[in-house]
């Protein structure tokens, strides 16, 4: 297989990186290079800050309805070549075709969404808003938006960004995860192939250094992440001291309350899927499950059980590939070391290893990054296993006494991103949704990631920001509210 070197896309033009220094992106099912990513140097990163900046005044004049249209053509473009796209993620992220199939299904409903922007965008006036006075708000772009992508999407987490940003009148930048930037560069030649003005739309690949630089920067007026709380707070206090607007999703520890009346037969599937989806490593991910009562011991049985269904394999093994509940590796050598060491923190606090994935080995992957799904019962939440983000296929089981006990265990949590209760009880569900704190709450659904059109986003620790990620409600970190005070007086 030939290895391919990644480039820059900056002014509408492909670029050979400045910096000779490449590192290596590996397949994590087989550990075999597949690609090499450049470590863009400060300069790349200012001459996309300067093209996007250049850019900006014709942009921000386009008519909305003409900025949309290339994002209808792109939206075309892509889901006409799904498949391409989805085996490229998959190959160098490792998450199943289905996963992968169903990461793109996000990618054109935000696209859809902002293609409203020409409804979405407007603003508000009110006539007499005092004697002979009007008053109005403008939605007006900014400038220049940056994005510091994730490795555990690299389709769908940009496009939660992007085409609101560039709709809304500004001009994007990408900085790719340097784990999978393949993923962003396949979609780049797509984007590049609608036509978009040059220095609308820029990619750039690098690592810290070139994301610092985008903060740095005094032409670049936001930046949108996704990662760990850790680097969440980073930038956050750069962003603040530069006076930039910053949207940074960090860390989760999703919880799955099932109680007494739930309908076992029905979620514990549903369960499973939310557990070990993309191997554990997404931020909607389940990895605490909390049985309320008696039916504690019956759902840690279950949920035991049907995981030891769950396939783990090569995503790209044709023989397993169109399986519904396929689990690929994790995404490199350090996240499974950690996600091992996290397995054996569990052991010696105490808790109970009830399922252990830890000798997973595949055949023809045998340099692959796998582990097994893995289930620790009878966990207490003061345990690091319960604390911290493990990102991996491992689930801690826990026992509340009744719904009070199990809410006051998520919301002491540091973490707020996302929740689930199982019930067929109103009330239960009512104080559930009302009382948890956490930013986006399931119902009997494993993965509670709202559409497209609504908001996406934690509380606490999980998220650095004012404003959420898609939907409508992004059109107000994309844009300045300028407002406007208006009186005429008659001619003489």
């Amino acid at each position: 297989m030939q290895i391919k070197k990644m480039q820059n896309y900056i002014n509408g033009k492909w670029k050979e990186a400045e910096n000779t220094a490449y590192i290596d992106v590996e397949n994590p099912s087989t550990g075999v290079i597949i690609a090499k990513v450049p470590l863009s140097t400060r300069n790349e990163v200012n001459k996309s800050v300067e093209a996007a900046y250049n850019a900006f005044p014709a942009w921000r004049d386009t008519p909305v309805s003409r900025r949309v249209r290339y994002l209808f053509k792109l939206n075309e473009i892509l889901r006409n070549n799904e498949e391409l796209i989805a085996r490229t993620l998959v190959a160098e992220m490792g998450k199943s075709l289905t996963d992968a199939r169903a990461e793109m299904k996000r990618v054109y409903e935000n696209i859809e969404v902002a293609c409203g922007m020409p409804v979405m965008q407007q603003g508000d006036i009110i006539i007499g808003s005092s004697f002979e006075i009007d008053g109005e708000v403008l939605r007006l772009p900014l400038g220049v938006f940056c994005m510091i992508a994730p490795f555990n999407f690299p389709s769908m987490v940009p496009f939660w960004f992007l085409p609101y940003a560039i709709a809304t009148g500004n001009t994007f930048i990408v900085k790719a995860s340097e784990q999978v930037p393949m993923t962003m560069q396949l979609i780049t030649e797509f984007i590049d192939s609608c036509g978009l003005p040059p220095g609308v739309f820029n990619l750039v690949n690098g690592d810290k250094e070139a994301a610092d630089a985008f903060m740095k920067s005094p032409k670049v007026k936001g930046i949108s992440l996704v990662g760990t709380t850790s680097t969440c707070k980073i930038i956050a206090e750069k962003c603040a001291k530069t006076n930039k607007r910053f949207q940074a999703m960090g860390s989760a520890k999703n919880h799955l309350v099932v109680m007494p009346d739930a309908k076992l037969d029905s979620v514990i599937r549903n369960m499973t899927s939310s557990c070990y989806g993309c191997a554990g490593q997404r931020c909607m991910a389940s990895s605490a499950i909390i049985g309320v009562g008696d039916i504690y011991k019956t759902v840690c049985s279950k949920f035991i059980e049907d995981s030891k269904s769950i396939i783990t394999g090569n995503p790209l093994d044709p023989v397993i590939a169109e399986e519904p509940l396929l689990m690929g590796p994790v995404i490199s050598k350090k996240a499974k070391n950690f996600i091992l060491s996290m397995v054996e923190t569990g052991i010696k606090e105490g808790a109970k290893l009830a399922l252990d994935g830890r000798d997973k080995i595949i055949k023809g992957c045998e340099n692959g990054y796998f582990i097994g799904p893995t289930v620790f019962t009878d966990v207490k939440p003061q345990m690091e296993i319960h604390k911290t983000e493990i990102f991996g296929p491992v689930v801690v089981m826990m026992y509340a006494a009744d719904l009070d006990e199990a809410i006051n265990i998520i919301n002491a949590h540091q973490f707020g991103n996302g929740a689930s209760i199982y019930t067929q009880n109103g009330y239960f569900a009512r104080k559930f949704k009302l009382e948890v704190e956490c930013g986006m709450i399931g119902i009997n659904i494993g993965i509670p990631a709202p559409v497209a059109y609504l908001p996406f986003g934690g509380m606490k620790a999980s998220q650095f920001a004012d404003i959420k990620a898609q939907g409508k409600a992004i059109i107000n970190f994309f844009t300045e509210d300028k407002i406007i005070t208006e009186r005429f007086f008659a001619e003489n």
